[in-house]
């Protein structure tokens, strides 16, 4: 049976999580600048806010009855066959790595775009499922 919904992994979310309030608890007790505790108190509400949005959209991508859903932070979209022109892997080496990223281009010129991150596994398994289910390969 083939995995039908993706999303970023629990622990990586939770890790996030962790890591934002670890910052927020150390601006709070440790760090006696202004400027410091401006700073890291930002960065400690972004990890936040990123691991909240990141449970909330999950799964990002799945695939259901009606169509691909593909999941925000706001709402859902349900992209049927017709809805789909092309789905591809777009491959660019960064900081001396390969990586990939999941497009998804609709009849509508939307243009959804998924990392690894977003998937919580590789791409191109992905792109195998959604050709399996018969949205990919046009």
């Amino acid at each position: 049976m083939q995995q039908t919904m993706w999303g970023p992994k629990p622990a990586g979310i939770l890790g996030i999580g962790f890591a934002g309030l670890v910052m927020a608890v150390a601006v709070v007790t440790v760090v006696t600048d202004g400027p410091g505790r401006v700073l890291g108190g930002v960065a400690a509400a972004g990890l936040l806010a990123f691991a909240t949005m990141s449970w909330v959209s999950r799964p990002k991508l799945a695939i259901s009855g009606e169509g691909v859903v593909v999941r925000g932070w706001w709402r859902s979209r349900t992209l049927r066959r017709g809805d789909i022109a092309t789905v591809r892997i777009t491959e660019f080496r960064r900081l001396a790595r390969k990586v990939r990223l999941l497009e998804i281009d609709t009849a509508d010129d939307r243009l959804y775009v998924f990392t690894r991150w977003d998937l919580g596994t590789s791409p191109l398994d992905v792109l195998d499922a959604l050709t399996d289910a018969g949205y990919a390969g046009r």
